[in-house]
């Protein structure tokens, strides 16, 4: 079986160079095989998804995300959009506008710059990855939108005016933790990670054990007691997440969707959908279109 690159193995990036530019802002669209591996940079990331889903592994977190995403990324935390391929348009890419700055621009900019100063005064960094909700995510989707249209001074005034509602709102959820990960740490993400590489094939106890070092007994033991659940309701969980985007987002038939998240069969799929969803797929597909403008209120 392929190996994966583990944790300790992320990538070491230097964002590319900017001349004359204090701050990176990309419009990136790529097919979803080219996008980065697990990697890390020197720098903080706002990211915005305007095209695609999959799972993103954030520290030591693994979790759904979907188009119109936000999140802040901290210096040196280990990261990774993994796009799902049906997620493309219709040329084949995923879509996402990204900016990036140093911790030096942002000191630099508080020392010269009082009103930014007094607009985070009081506000401590954070060392967590973010994903903002709300009015803080829309407000952050349309200064994204409108930077890019913008001239190199006009994207320097735009950024200053964004870090205040990056740092200071409150409304957002904690997606990752930064920092050097422990033993433990390390290991949940060799496992978000291999799970995120097999999912749509059967992944048995005895082949991640073996893959993370442990016998397939002690596996499930330490498996429990990191997340609270199973190994097999956390690949199932992970499927199920896969499973509700392309509902939500392509016009597959039911069938070819349970097959390509890894059910091999049609009836189980609906079964284990309806148990954790409490409706069916198809049922799910008509709420999810009915309500489209529930946004984040999606189940």
């Amino acid at each position: 079986m392929k190996m994966i690159a583990k944790i300790d193995e992320a990538t070491p990036y230097t964002l590319p160079e900017t001349e004359n530019h204090s701050f990176l802002f990309i419009h990136q669209q790529v097919m979803p095989q080219l996008e980065a591996r697990l990697h890390r940079h020197e720098a903080w990331e706002l990211y915005y998804v305007t095209q695609g889903f999959g799972h993103r592994t954030m520290g030591d977190e693994l979790q759904p995300f979907s188009t119109g995403d936000v999140v802040l990324v901290p210096p040196a935390m280990p990261h990774q959009w993994n796009y799902e391929p049906q997620s493309a348009n219709a040329e084949g890419n995923v879509c996402y506008l990204m900016v990036a700055f140093s911790p030096l621009f942002l000191t630099r900019i508080v020392d010269v710059f009082p009103e930014v100063r007094n607009a985070l005064a009081g506000i401590t960094l954070p060392t967590e990855a973010r994903r903002y909700h709300g009015t803080t995510a829309a407000d952050i989707r349309r200064s994204l939108k409108a930077i890019e249209g913008m001239n190199d001074l006009e994207q320097l005034s735009a950024l200053l005016r964004l870090l205040p509602m990056v740092f200071a709102s409150d409304d957002y959820t904690d997606v990752g933790n930064a920092g050097v990960p422990d033993k433990n740490v390390r290991r949940m993400m060799d496992i978000a990670t291999y799970v995120m590489k097999h999912y749509v094939h059967t992944i048995s106890l005895d082949d991640i054990a073996s893959y993370v070092g442990m016998n397939r007994s002690s596996f499930c033991i330490y498996f429990r007691k990191q997340k609270g659940i199973t190994f097999t309701q956390f690949v199932t969980n992970y499927r199920l997440d896969t499973a509700k985007e392309l509902l939500r987002s392509t016009k597959s038939q039911v069938s070819d969707i349970a097959y390509s998240v890894g059910f091999g069969d049609l009836s189980h799929f609906n079964h284990v959908f309806s148990k954790a969803l409490g409706m069916s797929p198809t049922e799910y597909r008509k709420y999810y279109g009915d309500n489209a403008t529930l946004g984040e209120g999606r189940l």
